[in-house]
């Protein structure tokens, strides 16, 4: 008898990362002979070309009521009551053998009508954590703002004003105590909460879901579109002519990703030595200084991995992040990283694949990358390579995922 997937996540468009592992995901099950379907918000993404069966949720007012809620009210995830409603009767149709749940955030779900579903059926429930939001009572991550008020019930939250933002209430204490309330609701024998690194996992163990059963699952990469490339044409066309190229990766620039340490960086470069920032804003570029070649965010990613490829060193000086993807596409490119200890930025960093610094140290990070420049790229290449080929292959991460549901359904 075929078996039946069904995933949650508010976005498919694969240029977002979970909407490009849940559909990979889904491609990969149908491979393996099951059926795969997909919950999305309609609101969000409108329809989306996808290979798995797809489960549109609610629609644009939906995800308007729901954004307004969130402003005024702090009540994100508790608006949406009859989308979800229509999407547990799709459900109860579906009878689906696994339910896996990304993120349930993002205006589209009313999370206590879902979970009050999801424990009172027999179905095996995987949930990846891609973020802080499900365990904290406000905020999607609060590492720069060093906050720990997870722990104790929040309240008072110092990152209201921050995704998803509210205006003018904190509801940050009472919803801690709502999530707790919905997500301990499953047994712990039909529950796995994935976490996308260790130092995830370590976090939830001290937050109210550290009695759930965890399976770390770390995030994959395509390593046929990242690998190490030959060919100077990015050189040229961004015309990055020095000796020595330390190479910064974002989707956005920002304090947390540690835009104010790279500017405090350039005014230490020698005159061999550039750095070249990419994901930059046309209003960023315009700002920065003469040492600093800016790139726009880019949707070519063979570019980007001739970026990496180019680079001597590939800088992370993150504040805050779970398991930074950038970190894996320049280690596949063959390109060493130097990164903050930050998070789960560190796991992908072994002494032969780069170094680690402390958090805010800029003197440390380019040294580290000064002393990685003076060792060459040979020194680190191939071992970056092949750490990333054992490691960090999409497809066998996503195999994780079967063999997990094939082990719950044992």
């Amino acid at each position: 008898m075929t078996k039946r997937l069904l995933q949650i996540n508010p976005v498919l468009r694969t240029n977002t990362s979970t909407g490009r592992i849940v559909q990979e995901i889904g491609e990969l099950a149908m491979a393996h002979g099951w059926e795969s379907y997909i919950a999305y918000s309609r609101g969000r993404d409108g329809m989306k070309p996808c290979q798995s069966q797809v489960v549109p949720v609610g629609g644009k007012a939906d995800v308007a009521w729901h954004g307004l809620m969130t402003r005024l009210f702090d009540r994100h995830g508790l608006a949406s009551q009859r989308a979800t409603r229509e999407l547990v009767e799709r459900m109860e149709d579906l009878q689906p053998d696994i339910i896996h749940l990304h993120n349930i955030h993002g205006y589209f779900l009313h999370y206590p009508t879902l979970f009050e579903y999801l424990a009172r059926i027999d179905t095996p429930v995987v949930w990846t954590i891609h973020d802080c939001w499900a365990y904290t009572g406000h905020c999607y991550h609060y590492m720069f703002a060093g906050c720990q008020k997870w722990k104790s019930g929040c309240g008072n939250c110092p990152q209201r004003r921050l995704f998803p933002t509210s205006w003018w209430k904190d509801r940050s204490h009472q919803n801690i105590l709502d999530k707790a309330a919905a997500f301990t609701a499953i047994p712990r024998e039909r529950l796995t909460v994935v976490p996308v690194s260790h130092w995830m996992k370590g976090e939830m163990l001290q937050s109210f879901m550290g009695k759930c059963r965890f399976r770390v699952i770390h995030n994959g990469i395509n390593l046929v579109t990242f690998m190490p490339y030959d060919d100077d044409l990015v050189r040229y066309k961004y015309h990055i002519y020095k000796d020595r190229v330390l190479l910064a990766v974002a989707s956005i620039w920002c304090r947390e990703k540690g835009w104010d340490d790279l500017m405090r960086m350039a005014a230490m470069l020698r005159d061999d030595e550039v750095l070249v920032m990419v994901g930059v804003t046309e209003g960023q570029r315009r700002k920065l200084p003469k040492n600093i070649v800016g790139i726009c965010r880019t949707s070519n990613v063979d570019e980007l991995a001739q970026l990496y490829s180019l680079a001597n060193v590939f800088l992370n000086p993150t504040w805050q992040d779970n398991y930074p993807t950038v970190n894996l596409e320049a280690l596949a490119c063959g390109t060493p990283v130097v990164t903050y200890q930050t998070g789960g930025s560190v796991e992908a960093v072994t002494d032969r694949t780069g170094m680690v610094v402390e958090q805010g140290d800029v003197d440390a990070m380019l040294e580290a990358a000064r002393t990685i420049c003076s060792r060459g790229k040979r020194f680190y290449g191939e071992a970056c390579r092949e750490y990333a080929m054992k490691h960090f292959d999409k497809d066998e991460r996503y195999a994780d995922y079967l063999r997990l549901y094939d082990e719950l359904l044992r």
